[in-house]
């Protein structure tokens, strides 16, 4: 009996430790699947992750001036009576280079490359002079939909404006079918409505008619500092969303990667001590006026 009593004692002592090591393991599965689940769902946790796994370099478009080159141009917008220059700094910007098919208006297939900005959100129609869209932002905020797009490319087709009848016509479409189109944009805040007529709501709209950037900068890779990258705003997955619900079905994207625009921040310290940051486009040399880069 006292053997037998024993024997008991043992195995429930070795099975509490073996149920304890079954919810251990339980445990551990769950934490690694939801770890999984999360970097497969977030972009954000790869970008910090990567920050420590990259071999620090980076795809970048080429510069075309230097800090100092810039600094010498635009010396008397930027020292003006008693400023001096203090130090200047290089930042990247992401944007997202993408190979692409589509139809133009003649019905044949052309090739190109769309170039998107992750941070402003907005369209680069010429590498040249920077020259962007205006209004794709808001359209990637709204979560605008192709049906949203043929509202919004209609009246970007006649300057912005149009009367209702003026749109049905130019849809080729019936009031039951493009009313529901109407209303959802109106809400989305993407057009406005005054008595019968319809306005897209961007100040200064510009909106691509094809999918192509006017691309003449070599891309090259470069060292980098982690903390000279900026973070995204926009993800590749929205970007490459809101792409094809404006350029419709027959447009195809090849492939993508992720490149980054040279920009210089030049600081400028004031007479009574206070310093002023000023940031410059490295391709065009031209200053940044806007919130984000361009």
């Amino acid at each position: 009996m006292i053997l037998d009593a024993k024997c008991g004692i043992c195995i429930g002592f070795y099975g509490d430790i073996i149920m304890r090591s079954i919810k251990f393991i339980l445990l551990l599965t769950l934490i690694a699947g939801g770890a999984w689940w999360l970097w497969l769902s977030d972009s954000s946790i790869k970008e910090v992750v990567s920050q420590y796994i990259e071999n620090g370099e980076i795809l970048t478009l080429e510069a075309k001036y230097t800090p100092e080159q810039i600094m010498e141009i635009n010396r008397r917008e930027l020292l003006t009576d008693t400023k001096t220059y203090k130090d200047s700094a290089l930042k990247y910007y992401p944007y997202l280079l993408m190979e692409v098919k589509y139809v133009q208006p003649d019905k044949k297939t052309r090739e190109g490359v769309i170039l998107w900005g992750m941070v402003d959100g907005e369209m680069v129609l010429s590498t040249d002079n920077w020259e962007r869209t205006h209004g794709l932002e808001d359209a990637i905020l709204a979560s605008a939909t192709s049906n949203d797009f043929k509202i919004i490319n209609a009246l970007a087709r006649n300057k912005g404006y149009m009367t209702r009848e003026e749109l049905h016509k130019d849809l080729k479409l019936e009031a039951d079918i493009v009313d529901p189109w109407l209303d959802s944009a109106r809400q989305k805040h993407l057009i406005v409505q005054k008595g019968n007529d319809l306005q897209l709501h961007f100040e200064d709209p510009k909106i691509p008619s094809l999918p192509q950037t006017k691309f003449k900068q070599y891309v090259v890779s470069k060292p980098y500092n982690f903390d000279q990258r900026v973070s995204k705003k926009y993800s590749k997955t929205q970007i490459e969303r809101i792409s094809r619900a404006i350029f419709g079905q027959d447009f195809t994207i090849r492939s993508t990667k992720e490149v980054y625009l040279p920009v210089y921040h030049i600081e400028v310290q004031n007479g009574d001590g206070s310093v002023m940051d000023s940031a410059w486009n490295a391709i065009t040399g031209v200053r940044i006026t806007s919130s984000y880069q361009g």
